[in-house]
């Protein structure tokens, strides 16, 4: 149900604790005082069936007995009360409830579930049970049994664990830290972590949002809530686990390296979350996000009065990633006039006798410098300078230059000052200026803001185009569905072969031969051409087949084929006198000596299903561990970062007299097991071990397919936890005029086509698309018109089959709880009155019906006829915006359509 009445529970105007209690050291005690001492403004009432009073407070026998409506009811009843007290909420027109109370259970009989169907049935909204509770301290809420009551801030904390929430609101009471709002979900009953992502990342008074979470429920509304807020404010992530295992024993390399934390890594980089791994770097993390700072790139100048306390941070930088920044003539020049003697490099070490004066002078000028990024400020105390005015003057500083990461200088200032008190901290806190106890925090709360940054520029990344590959998809599905229809849990050689020619990804020649003559004459074929062979045995019902004398390799000749054929048949008989046996395969020995041995292939994660994995490959796979994940669906960008983020991509750039591998052989073999994990939801696990790469190419020598049915499936029976391009949405329709133009979704590689577009477009016609006037199209304003989440939007392009421009835009964007949806549409001006407006609009109608969707509305100018009379003859209904007589508004009922 998304942010579905979340406003109520986190803002509510009315409350009621159920459950309150006088005995000492009881949960209701304990949120009754909570309540009670954050001065909660709104109407409050307690409900206790017992006591008529509680430590003061008038309380009611029921809910029904409260003179007024809540918006929020606190529950802290035991679990056998909840279904009834949830009932009961619903007739008495609360919005939601807020369950603290344990021991619900779980399962179709449990008092959880009544409690959920009694919620569902009144509209209610719940969050827990097992949780800590809520507290916001903008309105003065605090419904929970914390120790404390954080003070009012920009940051929201959403946890699963409660002791997480409790330490985070102990840690900021002793710092100046405040929160927007913190959510304890406890058993995500109904309200899960997806729902306050999406809460948070549209409340203005939220800079930036942490989560602590140990599961996902439900791995496509995460993916598509996380993405979404990660887009406008940083996410912070600590997952708990992490050395947990997948559930799902692994058959193969591919499935061994995507152990169940990796591909949580891979799920939270796909979304542009920044992650950290314990509470420690949460805290800091934190500290530099309530303030703002977000370095523009990863060199750091660093200014400090001791030298081996600069190495240090240097040492650390550089191990994390940073960059010392270089120190310019210009800049050189003010610090040999401002300072009587330096260190004459950065670090710009300042002497350990150096004052406030000096710390001014030189960190005025490390602010003036355009080839740095931040400035970390360091200072160990000693007996001649004052470690408390030090700090005044490099808080006095960064305010004269506009304050820190703000202003006319956006330029970050982070502080270490060893061994300081508070009276040291202070300044920094007035001024904005996170401060931490060592170098190594420091650095590391630096590269936070420098990961933040870098995320947020991959997630708007343009994606290179590339050439369509040949894809046969059904017949790829036709081998697939005969092993299911056999029962077979393996892919034969032949087999995998067939699906691998289907997606044009180059595997070793494999021939079948039923008999020795057979075999062979396929040998003597691979002989003339310089290849010795490989005989394998082919019997379905032998899936590792070294271990039963089924592999022979390295034949060199005729003799050599006919007694590997003989032996072979007599081991495998001996060992599997059960297993059917079809013949033999005889494959070329490849032998390319300056080809990468890599891995590549699809596992099957149990949260967030396909999973495309790469990396070293060779028999050593595993003990190397050089790998990395990415959920699909892939495009090249994204297919060169996983390629990146190894060891062994160093070794296919060209070195020695070994030239490079082939130009985006390995990212397009990527892309084509992306695309298999979209068509093909059989394939369970898929290996390419090893996957050769060279000048020449990339050529599969060995391959193992596992098919299975899905045990769940995701809306368009895709096992995807991000939405694929839906490409059943494409077709050619014909205009008025008989010209047909082809109308698909929008994707992201259409940026430049979509600006050119918009540049193309009268400025009266934009004024009426985008209701307000637009002048300049950068490209984070395009990037966010092409880089769809197809779970929530949809955009369909119309393009010209002459040209092969987009010469009109259609779009949809959902609800929270994906009914409604809102639309807009834009044609090219010169393309107008031809019908294309028309097209686009019935299109993106069908659209939103089959998904579905039950209402289509958007806001039009009164004075654009054209969209007016076109929405009135689709059968909208037509009204005006009661704040603004200059639109109207418009809706569409999907469900008389």
């Amino acid at each position: 149900m998304s942010t579905y009445r979340l406003e109520k529970l986190l803002a509510p105007k009315a409350l009621a604790l159920v459950g309150a209690s006088p005995r000492p050291g009881s949960l209701g005690a304990a949120v009754l005082r909570n309540i009670r001492a954050a001065e909660y403004a709104g109407k409050f009432g307690v409900v206790n069936p017992v006591h008529s009073d509680i430590e003061g407070h008038k309380t009611f026998a029921s809910l029904d007995a409260l003179p007024f409506t809540p918006d929020l009811v606190v529950v802290t009843a035991p679990a056998a009360a909840v279904p009834g007290i949830i009932a009961a909420a619903a007739i008495k027109g609360a919005a939601g409830a807020v369950i603290l109370s344990a021991g619900l259970g779980h399962g179709a009989n449990s008092f959880a579930a009544a409690a959920l169907d009694a919620a569902k049935k009144g509209g209610l909204r719940l969050i827990g049970p097992n949780c800590l509770g809520l507290l916001v301290p903008q309105h003065r809420l605090n419904a929970s049994f914390a120790a404390h009551m954080p003070s009012e801030g920009s940051l929201a904390l959403i946890s699963q664990s409660g002791a997480i929430v409790a330490a985070m609101v102990d840690w900021a009471a002793r710092r100046p830290v405040g929160f927007s709002g913190i959510v304890s979900i406890g058993d995500q009953l109904d309200v899960d972590l997806a729902d306050c992502l999406d809460y948070f990342a549209s409340d203005p008074g939220t800079r930036a949002i942490l989560l602590y979470l140990e599961a996902i429920p439900d791995a496509r509304k995460f993916m598509s809530a996380a993405r979404a807020a990660a887009r406008v404010k940083p996410v912070v992530v600590v997952k708990a686990g992490r050395m947990a295992q997948g559930a799902q024993a692994a058959a193969t390399h591919t499935g061994a390296l995507a152990g169940a934390d990796a591909v949580y890594d891979a799920a939270f980089r796909r979304a542009g979350l920044l992650r950290v791994f314990n509470l420690g770097e949460l805290f800091d993390c934190a500290e530099v996000l309530a303030g703002g700072v977000e370095p523009r790139g990863r060199r750091l100048a660093i200014l400090t009065n001791g030298g081996g306390l600069g190495i240090l941070a240097v040492d650390r930088l550089v191990e994390l990633g940073g960059v010392p920044a270089d120190l310019g003539d210009a800049v050189r020049s003010r610090l040999d006039d401002a300072l009587g003697g330096w260190s004459g490099a950065n670090p710009v070490d300042v002497g350990g006798d150096a004052g406030a004066d000096v710390y001014r002078a030189a960190l005025d000028a490390l602010l003036g410098d355009a080839d740095n990024d931040a400035v970390l400020v360091m200072n160990v105390q000693t007996a001649v300078a004052d470690p408390v005015a030090i700090a005044h003057a490099v808080a006095d500083t960064v305010s004269e230059h506009g304050g820190n990461g703000s202003g006319s200088l956006p330029k970050p200032v982070l502080a270490a000052f060893v061994g300081a008190d508070a009276a040291v901290s202070a300044p920094f806190d007035s001024a904005g200026i996170p401060n931490f106890p060592t170098e190594d925090d420091a650095i590391r709360a630096f590269m936070y803001g420098v990961h933040h940054r870098e995320a947020m520029q991959a997630l708007m990344a343009t994606p290179p185009g590339v050439m369509a590959s040949k894809v046969d998809r059904p017949a790829a599905e036709r081998v697939l569905d005969q092993a299911m229809r056999e029962g077979r849990a393996w892919l034969d050689p032949l087999e995998i072969a067939a699906v691998f020619d289907a997606y044009d990804i180059p595997i070793v020649p494999t021939r079948m031969a039923a008999n020795v003559d057979e075999a062979i004459s396929l040998s003597e074929g691979f002989f003339r051409k310089g290849h010795p062979v490989a005989m394998k045995i082919l019997s379905r019902d032998i899936v590792h087949k070294s271990d039963v004398g089924g592999v022979v390799l390295g034949l060199q000749d005729v003799d050599a084929v006919r007694l590997a054929h003989s032996t072979m048949m007599e081991a495998v008989t001996a060992k599997c006198p059960d297993a059917r046996i079809t013949g033999v395969i005889i494959q070329p020995m490849i032998i390319r000596p300056r080809a990468r041995e890599l891995i590549a292939g699809l596992a099957d994660d149990l949260t967030f299903g396909p999973v495309v994995a790469f990396g070293r490959g060779g028999t050593a796979v595993e003990i190397i561990d050089d790998k990395a994940l990415a959920l699909p669906p892939l495009d090249m960008k994204l297919a060169d970062d996983l390629v990146k983020r190894t060891a062994v991509a160093r070794q296919l750039a060209g070195y020695r007299d070994v030239p490079a591998v082939k130009e985006d052989a390995v990212q397009m073999t990527l892309l084509k097991l992306s695309q298999m994990a979209i068509d093909l939801p059989l394939i369970r696990e898929l290996d390419i071990n090893p996957l050769l790469a060279d000048e020449a190419g990339v050529l599969a020598l060995d391959a193992r397919i596992a098919v299975a049915v899905p045990e769940r499936l995701f809306a368009g029976q895709t096992r995807l936890a991000i939405r694929p391009f839906p490409a059943v949405w494409q077709r050619d329709v014909v205009l008025q005029d008989g010209e047909t133009v082809h109308l698909r979704p929008v994707v992201p590689e259409d940026e430049a086509a979509i600006k050119h577009l918009l540049d193309h477009t009268d400025a009266g016609d934009l004024h009426s698309r985008f209701l307000g006037a637009i002048k300049e199209f950068p490209h984070p304003f395009v990037a966010r018109l092409t880089q769809l989440d197809y779970a929530r939007a949809m955009a369909f392009a119309a393009v010209a089959p002459d040209s092969g421009e987009i010469i009109g835009v259609s779009r949809l964007h959902s609800d929270s709880q994906y009914r409604t949806a809102e639309y807009a549409i834009l044609v090219r001006s010169d393309r107008k009155g031809q019908g294309l407006g028309w097209a686009l609009m019935t299109e993106l109608i069908r659209y939103a019906k089959s998904e579905g969707l039950i209402e289509l509305h958007g806001d039009v100018l009164q004075s654009n006829d054209g969209m007016l009379q076109m929405c009135r003859a689709l059968g909208f209904q037509v009204g005006s915006d009661p704040e603004d007589p200059a639109i109207a508004l418009v809706s569409l009922d999907l469900r008389t359509q």
